[in-house]
């Protein structure tokens, strides 16, 4: 039913054809076993039924990565995905985490749209292993939301018990901090989108969201080096070497006088890279839909929960971005409070 859904998408190209999940709804044909009820299941295929004329989709059954997802703003975005009625491979570094995680949204109704796979981004393999799950099982892939990433500090507080400036002015970085937060936010996003890419250009809608941050601002960055990378064009070759010398950089004690970000300085350069990559894919893949977001400063384990948002505010731009309606789609933009603004 789903492959004939999508001929009669290419057949007839101004109807607007899906097929969706309702959830694990309780009905007869399960003995009322679900977990949600007939209203919840129904909200879905209303939604696309009565979908305003003029960027409707069609021929869509949307299936989604999300990396990084066994808590706080990417478990909330599998969450707000799922009850979209989409398909949702939450993934974790730790698989019993990452388990834990899928267990605990069965109470919410929305286990059979979720499917969880072992992934750490900074393992070649285990990506590859993702890639090849995703293309035996679903064929293709609609989305992909770049949500793992490490601070690159360590605190010497407990969790919860300080505010925020006492939090970070306790936090302490090291090279081998810098050099695994680099590898984690850039390297292995970058390494996981390129896995992803053959099975997103299968896809009808391909769409890939990557998790930034404000910290990248300009304003807050003294750095030509930076400047250059988010104001000016350039290679993904140009961001590996501008890596290769803040690591030079830091490990030298150097960071100061070339420039570089002090406070989270690891991080910091990560996003940079990041939201550059952003630009270059979406200029390398016109048809796809790529933006990089901030979520804001949401209470994660990742700021000691010492933000002002919640996970659910926090995921809600992700997830509008990824489920942008096909027609006008923005792409190679930058996110912050819901609007695009200039990476500058």
């Amino acid at each position: 039913m789903n492959a004939y859904t999508r001929i009669l998408a290419k057949k007839h190209p101004n109807f607007c054809i899906n097929c969706v999940c309702p959830g694990f709804v309780k009905t007869d044909i399960n003995y009322n076993t679900g977990h949600s009820t007939p209203e919840e299941g129904a909200a879905i295929p209303v939604k696309l039924a009565l979908w305003p004329n003029g960027g409707a989709p069609s021929g869509l059954f949307f299936v989604q990565v999300v990396t990084g997802a066994n808590k706080g703003i990417g478990l909330e975005i599998c969450k707000q995905l799922a009850r979209n009625g989409t398909i949702v491979i939450l993934t974790a570094r730790d698989e019993k985490r990452g388990v834990e995680a899928l267990q605990s949204l069965k109470h919410s109704g929305l286990s059979d749209r979720l499917a969880f796979h072992q992934l750490d981004v900074t393992k070649p393999k285990s990506v590859a292993s993702l890639a090849d799950f995703v293309k035996e099982q679903f064929g293709k892939l609609d989305i992909l939301v770049n949500n793992a990433g490490i601070s690159g500090v360590t605190f010497s507080v407990a969790s919860g018990t300080e505010e925020y400036s006492s939090i970070w002015s306790k936090a302490t970085e090291t090279y081998e901090l810098a050099e695994e937060c680099l590898k984690t936010n850039y390297y292995g996003a970058k390494r996981t989108t390129e896995a992803l890419i053959p099975l997103l250009q299968i896809s009808e809608s391909p769409r890939i969201v990557n998790i930034s941050s404000s910290t990248v601002m300009l304003k807050d960055m003294v750095g030509e080096q930076l400047k250059g990378v988010l104001t000016g064009f350039t290679t993904e070759e140009k961001l590996s070497d501008l890596i290769s010398e803040y690591l030079k950089d830091f490990k030298q004690g150097l960071l100061e006088s070339k420039g570089w970000p002090t406070c989270l300085s690891a991080y910091t350069v990560s996003k940079v890279a990041m939201n550059a990559y952003t630009r270059i894919l979406a200029k390398k893949h016109p048809n796809f839909c790529i933006n990089c977001v901030c979520p804001g400063f949401v209470k994660t384990d990742i700021n000691y929960n010492t933000g002002h948002s919640t996970p659910e505010e926090g995921a809600a731009i992700p997830v509008k971005l990824a489920l942008w309606p096909n027609g006008g789609a923005p792409s190679g933009l930058f996110f912050v409070q819901g609007k695009p603004i200039p990476f500058e």
